[in-house]
């Protein structure tokens, strides 16, 4: 195992080399990030994990995770064929502060904000003083935050459509772009060391795994796009997740309960009316997303939907 993995055990989650993990005790948890969030598919895994194994300990999950998302505020020239740029997270954060009012944001972003070019120290510059704005407003609201590192990008899926080092300008991503998301996490991992930041780092655990599936199958990846992960993908970064708060999930994703299936189902229904509405009532830049319930809707409708999955989970009869 890579020892920088072996170092930050300790920084992921205090407990855990003690066997403790535990999941977070704040009630009303933010997930932020960029189209990887937005997807949701990891979050929903950890919901499932929460109520199927503290059915009693209600918490309220808001996915507001938005495509194209940077925290650096930048945007590559001629972003989406040109369309729009990338939305900048500080346009939205306050109003998604004010409005959904977490106790815990959960926050993952990276992929976009050196927007596909080698590493820059300007790039590089947006990107922690964007991290570090986020990390401040959200404690200035007397809420928690924890900081995800970025997934991986993965060049070899799509080969064809690289480019390689020395250009001036990037119309399609560059080739050894993952080598920048490695200084940002490792600049996260840091500050997690210096600033006591918590961090949960899941870029080289990820790098990892790749390098270790790749020796069996040499054509094996996470994101076929090289940036949006599979299902496979999401249930890996839900694991690295749920390893740090003490959550059990299968291989798959779901929960490790006799109705686990059953209930990443209903968790998803679930997420999939609150997303959208929060998204919308919040507000936000990003063209081409459909508008959500109104939040109060969508509200009820979750909470249907999440009696049903806590029935479930507590009846544990075989």
């Amino acid at each position: 195992m890579n020892p920088l993995l072996i170092c930050l055990v300790p920084l992921l989650h205090p407990v855990i080399a003690q066997g403790q993990a535990v999941p977070p005790p704040e009630k009303r948890i933010v997930f932020l990030g960029d189209s990887i969030t937005q997807d949701g598919r990891y979050i929903q895994m950890i919901e499932a994990a929460l109520v199927a194994q503290f059915p009693s300990d209600k918490k309220t999950i808001i996915p507001l995770g938005l495509a194209s998302e940077t925290v650096s505020g930048l945007t590559e020239p001629g972003h989406a064929g040109g369309a729009f740029p990338r939305p900048d997270l500080h346009e939205r954060l306050d109003r998604v502060l004010d409005q959904a009012k977490p106790e815990l944001v959960v926050a993952c972003y990276g992929m976009n904000d050196g927007i596909y070019y080698p590493l820059g120290a300007e790039r590089k510059k947006a990107f922690q003083e964007g991290m570090i704005k986020l990390h401040d407003k959200v404690v200035a609201k007397g809420a928690r935050i924890i900081h995800i590192t970025p997934p991986v990008f993965d060049p070899l899926p799509i080969k064809n459509h690289v480019l390689p080092a020395g250009l001036d300008k990037y119309e399609r991503p560059f080739e050894g772009y993952n080598a920048v998301l490695d200084d940002y996490a490792k600049w996260l991992i840091g500050m997690g060391a210096e600033k006591k930041w918590t961090v949960i780092d899941l870029h080289f655990p990820m790098n990892e795994a790749l390098a270790q599936r790749r020796k069996k199958n040499p054509s094996f990846t996470f994101s076929p796009d090289g940036v949006h992960p599979t299902p496979e993908g999401q249930a890996f970064i839900a694991r690295v997740l749920a390893q740090t708060w003490g959550l059990k999930l299968k291989a798959d994703g779901s929960p490790d309960h006799r109705q686990g299936n059953v209930i990443l189902e209903l968790i998803q229904k679930k997420q999939a009316a609150l997303g959208p509405a929060w998204l919308s009532a919040v507000g936000h830049l990003r063209p081409g997303i459909a508008r959500g319930l109104p939040v109060e809707q969508a509200e009820e409708q979750a909470a249907v939907l999440d009696n049903v999955a806590r029935n479930l989970a507590a009846n544990k009869a075989k």
